[in-house]
């Protein structure tokens, strides 16, 4: 805690960068002491710093290049916003890692890095404060104005009654659907985008549809890659697969020139 407080104010902008939103640290819980904590993988870290996001912040250091950010990262490791830690197994039962801090504290940009820092704490204790408001006008609710008592009672019944819609149109939809499906197959969904992720218009458009199997998804999907293939054969195939921020990458153009030589 002492060292933080004696960082200086580029480093300590750096780290409430790195604690925002807007940097896009893919910040990951895990346990340590038996305390629940967040901590990141270094080259998250150094990607955030290299954004356009961090480009614009005032009063920060200068960041242009992979060994500018590594550099500047060991400044805030320096002051222990964060201190490097390995990864164990969790507990069973636990789907949280289990951290450790080892004596030898570096940057790079492998490694794990927890937080120590919790960054801005202005929007908890606004939200801390909202909520003892609103628990305290439910309480005092029988000492309310007539009129406000009326419509907070109107807009309960207004939401209570919505939702009451939404649920007879589920059961409406279901029961077309099964009878559509025994007398004309596949079926007919009334609203078919009503629970889709889309916007609340789009989610009454189009009126019906007919069932889509999934063998007819796969044919399309097939088609449409193999049209899409023919284009892209040369093409490099970079596949990434994240676990552990583990990458992969492979290239068509070595694929064929094996099958060349053989």
């Amino acid at each position: 805690m002492e060292k933080r407080t004696e960082a200086p104010r580029p480093i300590l902008n750096v780290a409430k960068y790195l604690r925002s939103s807007s940097s896009g640290l893919n910040n990951r819980q895990g346990v340590l002491n038996g305390k629940r904590v967040d901590y990141f993988k270094g080259k998250s870290a150094v990607k955030a710093l290299l954004k356009e996001s961090y480009g614009k912040l005032k009063e920060v250091p200068k960041v242009t290049s992979e060994s500018e950010a590594c550099e500047v990262l060991q400044e805030v490791l320096r002051y222990a916003f964060f201190l490097r830690v390995e990864r164990s197994g969790g507990e069973s039962g636990s789907r949280y890692k289990s951290l450790n801090i080892p004596s030898s504290q570096n940057w790079e940009k492998d490694q794990y890095y927890v937080w120590f820092y919790e960054g801005s704490q202005l929007m908890t204790i606004l939200g801390g404060i909202g909520l003892i408001l609103i628990v305290f006008s439910a309480v005092l609710f029988p000492l309310w104005p007539p009129i406000l008592r009326d419509i907070v009672w109107y807009l309960s019944v207004a939401i209570l009654s919505l939702f009451g819609v939404f649920m007879a149109l589920a059961v409406v939809r279901l029961i077309l659907f099964i009878i559509t499906m025994i007398i004309i197959p596949p079926g007919i969904w009334l609203f078919p985008n009503l629970f889709e992720d889309v916007g609340f218009v789009d989610s009454f458009i189009p009126f019906w549809a007919w069932e889509i199997s999934k063998k007819k998804d796969e044919v399309r999907e097939e088609e449409d890659d193999e049209a899409g293939g023919s284009q892209n054969i040369n093409r490099d195939l970079r596949t990434t697969v994240e676990d552990g921020d583990e990458e992969e990458v492979y290239e068509d153009e070595k694929d064929e020139g094996n099958k060349k030589e053989d």
